[in-house]
């Protein structure tokens, strides 16, 4: 199991240069796409004078390796409340994730919230994936990180037919919910965006149980409000168009009360499982 305040943090090693390294506790056909993100998003509070991320655009660039990355970031643009900042991730010289990040410090302005929650059942009274599925293993190292409860569980599955395109779990981070950094803090939200792009593209097309991946060319993420003391969290991901060999996804990360936390989504690649040779 991995930490995530841990297995994001970034030691500075020169002016706006500072090095990770990437945890086999967070693999998912590779280090999980949302994580190395995560760590490309602290490499930034560690150098923006702001304690509130504000944006993340990032794209992937090719799949890292399990342990130490490189990371650059360069100052595009301060003023007295906000920065922009461009991020580099590389490894041993190759590209992994190139980046942009605005941050924010006190600002004030119009105030409104149409945001309408998700009407599903709370954290509270759903059942954990490890009480519906206790002699499953879980399928990646990955989700040893997060406790799972599914707002929608079926079994057997693969099922019998197409299911919406849409994913939603309240998830808890293990071993540690919360962060007081709030840039550790944010980075819940990075993955949480990022991780409903294939559950939820796949769901129309798991009973025909399809050969293929899809890798993530991009992820963007909006940061509405902190996830400050929130440990649960809702995952509320959908793509409803998957066509000409690309989807594109969106997520919204919601509290237990009905908070807004964080938005956004990105495209994904299809590649071929090649099949196995013949025995």
């Amino acid at each position: 199991m991995g930490d995530l305040g841990i297995d994001t943090a970034v030691e500075q090693v020169g002016q706006g240069r500072y090095r990770a390294t990437l945890s086999a506790d967070w693999e998912i056909w590779g280090p999980m796409g949302g994580y190395v993100a995560a760590v490309a998003l602290r490499a930034v509070g560690a150098a923006s004078p702001f304690d509130r991320p504000a944006t993340f655009s990032c794209h992937y660039l090719s799949v890292a390796a399990f342990g130490p990355v490189d990371i650059a970031v360069e100052t595009r643009r301060q003023g007295r409340t906000v920065a922009s900042h461009r991020v580099e991730v590389s490894q041993e010289g190759r590209a992994v994730l190139d980046a942009t990040a605005w941050s924010v410090g006190e600002v004030e302005g119009l105030e409104h919230d149409e945001t309408v929650a998700p009407e599903v059942p709370g954290p509270d009274v759903l059942p954990g994936i490890r009480d519906l599925l206790p002699d499953d293993a879980p399928g990646s190292p990955f989700w040893e990180n997060l406790e799972s409860r599914p707002v929608h569980f079926e079994q057997p599955w693969p099922p019998d037919g197409p299911r919406p395109a849409r994913w939603q779990e309240w998830l808890r981070f293990r071993p540690t919910a919360t962060f007081d950094d709030p840039w550790a803090d944010a980075a819940r939200s990075v993955v949480l965006v990022d991780l409903p792009s294939w559950p939820a593209a796949h769901r129309p097309h798991a009973w025909r149980e399809p050969a293929f991946i899809a890798p993530t060319l991009d992820l963007n993420v909006a940061f509405h409000q902190p996830t400050t003391g929130e440990e649960w969290l809702l995952c509320d991901g959908s793509a409803p168009l998957s066509t000409g060999g690309l989807f594109g996804w969106t997520a919204r990360v919601w509290s237990p009360g009905g908070a807004l936390h964080a938005s956004g989504g990105g495209q994904c690649l299809y590649r071929r499982v090649p099949a196995p040779p013949p025995t």
